[in-house]
């Protein structure tokens, strides 16, 4: 026996090791999967599937060895989740828009394998989310510049049986995207969400490049593909340049680098495990009403890292109040039950992620 064939059956010997193992695995997710069906939480723990990874990569001894060895672990996990997916039966996500847009990708992200629901509408999506159509849904909620996406929180307080189960940051990276064969000098105009045009105006003024709003990235990037015209680009994502067959001219045309904006997947039950979490309450419009309630978050020991206020439907000039802090489920709880009393309502809208 040579060296290649040592090697080889060294090679089937490991295989053989790891096929047992694998089932050992799987076995342990079936659990998993019945713990999150019966507590209502996502399949995809970010937090989770980092630590196992870091822990993971400390047992490799060979430098050389741990990056890939975290490479495999991830596509472990990646397996794992689709088996997840199909054991509990809850495959559908909603959301917002049409392939290709920062929402779609966003969910690819958080859900990879999953049977992505576009609807026309945010309130669709939570309607999707309500009547089971949908088992979660994935919304905008936050951008690093420009601010909360307030008609999304309104649906949050609106919608009393809906819960956020996770976050997710995504960084918004703009690429100017042509048909193949396009070039930088081609290019005469540029299509794509209000937002993102004014995201990459230097650039395009630079070049002299006009400028054309179309109702988001996506939508841009498709009918680009479908005019075959290298004098005109759209402003995306790579991945929308994947989606639709178009080449990336630029990459990165976006002024602000630290661009992000947060989504937030939302179901029918309060997860009971996490770092962070939020609440939506109001209070009687009267003089120190909400600073007794910012003095009890203080008390309790919880950090607020984010307070909002917007306006009560059909109560002018009534308002009702979103807070988002660091602690745990049973900091949420505690919290909760020291509010009711200075509180006209209070509820826990989320329990997620990580600190």
């Amino acid at each position: 026996m040579n060296k290649l064939e040592q090697a080889r059956a060294q090679i089937d010997d490991a295989d053989r090791q790891l096929a047992v193992i694998f089932e050992k695995r799987m076995s342990a997710v079936r659990e998993v999967v019945s713990y999150k069906r019966e507590n209502g939480l996502p399949i995809f723990d970010g937090a989770r599937e980092s630590a196992v990874v870091e822990k993971g990569v400390s047992r490799i001894n060979d430098e050389e060895l741990k990056p890939y060895f975290a490479e495999f672990l991830r596509g472990t996990m990646r397996v794992s989740r689709d088996f997840q997916s199909r054991l509990i039966g809850d495959n559908v996500v909603a959301y917002q828009g049409v392939a290709g847009a920062f929402t779609h990708i966003a969910l690819t992200r958080l859900f990879p394998n999953a049977e992505a629901k576009a609807c026309a509408a945010w309130s669709d999506v939570f309607d999707a989310v309500e009547s089971g159509e949908a088992h979660f849904g994935v919304l905008p909620f936050e951008n690093s510049y420009a601010g909360d996406v307030s008609d999304v929180l309104d649906l949050c307080f609106a919608h009393k049986d809906i819960f956020v189960s996770d976050i997710y940051d995504l960084p918004v990276v703009q690429n100017l995207l042509g048909v193949h064969g396009a070039q930088l000098s081609d290019i005469k105009k540029a299509v794509s969400h209000p937002q993102a045009l004014a995201q990459s105006a230097n650039f395009l003024k630079k070049l002299g490049i006009e400028t054309q709003s179309y109702p988001n990235t996506a939508a841009a990037a498709k009918f680009v593909a479908q005019a075959n015209d290298k004098s005109v680009a759209a402003i995306a994502s790579a991945e929308t340049a994947e989606l639709y067959g178009l080449d990336v001219i630029a990459e990165g045309i976006n002024e602000a680098k630290d661009n992000t904006t947060r989504f937030i997947v939302i179901g029918k039950k309060l997860p009971i495990d996490g770092e962070r979490f939020s609440l939506l309450f109001t209070v009687k419009n009267v003089a120190g009403s909400l600073a007794r309630v910012i003095q009890i978050i203080g008390e309790m020991g919880c950090n607020m890292v984010s307070i909002k206020s917007r306006p009560m439907p059909h109560m002018t000039w009534e308002y009702y109040f979103y807070t988002e802090l660091i602690g745990s489920s049973s900091d949420s709880e505690k919290l909760t039950a020291a509010l009711e009393p200075v509180c006209t309502s209070v509820r826990t809208l989320g329990i997620y992620g990580k600190a």
